[in-house]
């Protein structure tokens, strides 16, 4: 059981300077995102980014031996997708680019959905629906609610949309450590699971098929796909809890509107 640690106020002030400056990096990649690039090339330019424009660390590379700064998850790709020079992005793909970045001893942790181009109506719609899946989410997190329930609400949504919900990942406490407590599951039972307090930072990152929720592993040990070679998406931010209900540490500038909901 990964303990789970209740943050500071000087801590969080940590966080969220993780968190502004991840942000940023997505605010730079955005224009770099597009058909005809590489997802190497991807990956390059957020290391040199991170490293030399923020003098910050991106946290993934060497983490449980991982050789790269980012996941770069294309189409039926679930997560945990290498960066590769052969892969060139293309009209009517979608990419999950799932980043970490850490300064001054604290972490943040973020994924957003590309899409290339004109892209298919049915995966504009997953990319949508699995985004609003994670804003439901986040619009209950306050203290006092059960972790139980938010999984609940994920999946239900999901399998509302006529989608499947992956069990195998989830979210996780961060802070000094990529992974501390609480896992954080997309799906669960309604009034269980742990109870939420003030200073808990954790993310939420649904990861919802548009066929079945059955994955496999490539031979590479990291890239996750589905079995059915349908689409994944996933969306991932990194949240406080306050007394006032929830901070979003690595908010981006257009997803504004989402936080306009939770006022």
């Amino acid at each position: 059981m990964k303990k789970v640690v209740i943050k500071t106020q000087d801590e969080l002030a940590l966080m969220r300077e993780s968190g502004r400056l991840l942000a940023k990096v997505f605010a730079y990649l955005d224009p770099h995102v597009k058909a005809g690039v590489t997802t190497m090339q991807i990956n390059n330019l957020v290391e040199r980014y991170i490293v030399d424009e923020l003098q910050a660390r991106p946290s993934s590379k060497g983490q449980y031996d991982y050789p790269y700064v980012l996941n770069a998850s294309v189409n039926e790709v679930v997560c945990h997708g290498f960066p590769n020079e052969k892969c060139v992005l293309k009209d009517g793909d979608i990419v999950n680019i799932d980043i970490t970045l850490e300064k001054n001893g604290f972490l943040a942790d973020s994924s957003k959905m590309y899409m290339i181009g004109a892209v298919s109506p049915l995966a504009t719609r997953l990319v949508n629906k699995t985004q609003e899946a994670l804003w439901h989410a986040i619009n209950m997190v306050k203290p006092g609610v059960r972790l139980g329930d938010i999984g609940n609400a994920i999946a239900n949504f999901a399998h509302q949309q006529g989608y499947s919900v992956v069990k195998e990942y989830f979210g996780h406490g961060i802070g000094q450590e990529m992974h501390e407590g609480p896992d954080v599951l997309h799906y669960g039972k309604k009034n269980t699971g742990l109870v939420l307090k003030e200073g808990m930072t954790f993310t939420i990152e649904p990861m919802i098929n548009q066929g079945t929720a059955k994955i496999k592993t490539k031979p590479d040990g990291w890239t996750v796909v589905t079995r059915d070679k349908k689409l994944s998406a996933q969306w991932e931010h990194t949240l406080a809890v306050t007394s006032a209900g929830v901070e979003v540490l690595t908010l981006r500038e257009e997803e504004q509107h989402f936080l306009n909901r939770l006022s």
